[in-house]
């Protein structure tokens, strides 16, 4: 078995590395009487002794060629299992899809980010990317279900992205169904150093949505970069959003900076771009970075005989990506926007 390994380095990471698709369930107790319970490859959950009050989801490689949530997830759980770290609240850690971090790609077969609330059970495809979506979706169930109700939830998926940002940390909001946005969750953010947040205005098939829908989890798509290889990454530039995020599930509350609407900068989605023809392209070069502003009525996409044009001033571009599949989303639009009574 591989947990003696396992608990002499805590290296999980590896161990998933050399389990793409399968790793059978087994547990153990740290000397601190923490439980830890290997679920599948890349599924770990962590159980400390005593009253919690907090579930604590922290998944990463939902895109496997994002490293730097990788090794942020990876230096975490080592130093769980070395009782480096004493946990206070319940977490379960996710790499999402192992074999794409094997071949540094973004997916294998199919967005991975494109399957959940459901989405991979539709058609009649099957690949190992919906094949592991819903496996994910039963962990994170269970681990928000297994215990009483009424305990805080949260789910925090971390990515970086293909290019560039002039922010280069932001997150994006889940459509919350006309339920407030929570100014605690924007101290958070900016404690990881994310001042720039998104909000989204309809449901969507990603991770972070599937927990904050299904369960009422504050949870947020984290992008904290740019793409880079394993060894490339300045770990220094994410020293925030680890502290924060050890502080999280290390102590029984966490206090933020005062809140302040003048440290943040939010957008709020205007319109979504689909891909629809084999013919699709953008007119400005791959080096143009997300947040780009355009003027009103400049070329923003080209989808066969059908170009899109900026309808607002400044409408500015994310994750412009002229390759998805046909029918999935090419580019975001996004608008500026206040922080009003909306936010609680």
């Amino acid at each position: 078995m591989y947990l003696e390994a396992l608990k002499k380095t805590g290296d999980f990471l590896t161990l998933t590395r050399e389990n793409e698709f399968d790793l059978p369930a087994s547990n153990f107790t740290l000397d601190n009487g923490t439980l830890v319970e290997v679920l599948d490859t890349g599924v770990i959950q962590f159980t400390p002794q005593g009253n919690t009050l907090k579930d604590i989801v922290l998944s990463s490689a939902v895109h496997g060629n994002e490293t730097a949530p990788i090794e942020i997830c990876d230096q975490l759980i080592q130093s769980i299992i070395k009782g480096e770290l004493i946990l206070k609240q319940r977490v379960l850690f996710i790499y999402g899809n192992p074999k794409s971090i094997n071949i540094a790609n973004r997916f294998v077969e199919e967005n991975l980010n494109r399957l959940f609330n459901g989405e991979h059970a539709k058609g009649e495809i099957t690949n190992p990317e919906r094949v592991r979506a819903a496996k994910l979706e039963t962990y994170v169930t269970d681990f928000f279900t297994s215990v009483e109700e009424g305990r805080y939830r949260c789910h925090y998926d971390l990515h970086t992205a293909i290019r560039g940002s002039k922010n280069e940390k932001f997150a994006v909001y889940p459509y919350l169904h006309g339920k407030p946005w929570k100014k605690q969750q924007l101290q958070f953010l900016l404690s990881c150093g994310v001042n720039t947040v998104l909000t989204m205005r309809s449901a969507a098939t990603t991770f972070s949505y599937f927990s904050s829908f299904q369960f009422g989890a504050d949870a947020f798509t984290v992008e904290l970069g740019q793409v880079k290889p394993f060894g490339e990454n300045d770990m220094a530039r994410f020293a925030k959003t680890k502290d924060t995020l050890t502080a999280l599930i290390s102590q029984e509350e966490v206090k933020y900076r005062d809140f302040n609407a003048q440290d943040f900068e939010l957008f709020q989605v205007h319109r979504t771009i689909n891909r629809t023809h084999d013919e699709f392209s953008f007119p400005f070069p791959d080096s143009a970075v997300n947040f780009t502003g355009f003027s009103k009525n400049a070329l923003l996409a080209t989808d066969g005989d059908t170009q899109y044009f900026a309808e607002v001033e400044g409408e500015a571009i994310i994750f412009p990506n002229a390759k998805v599949a046909l029918g999935q989303r090419a580019l975001l639009t996004v608008i500026p926007m206040e922080i009003n009574e909306k936010f609680i």
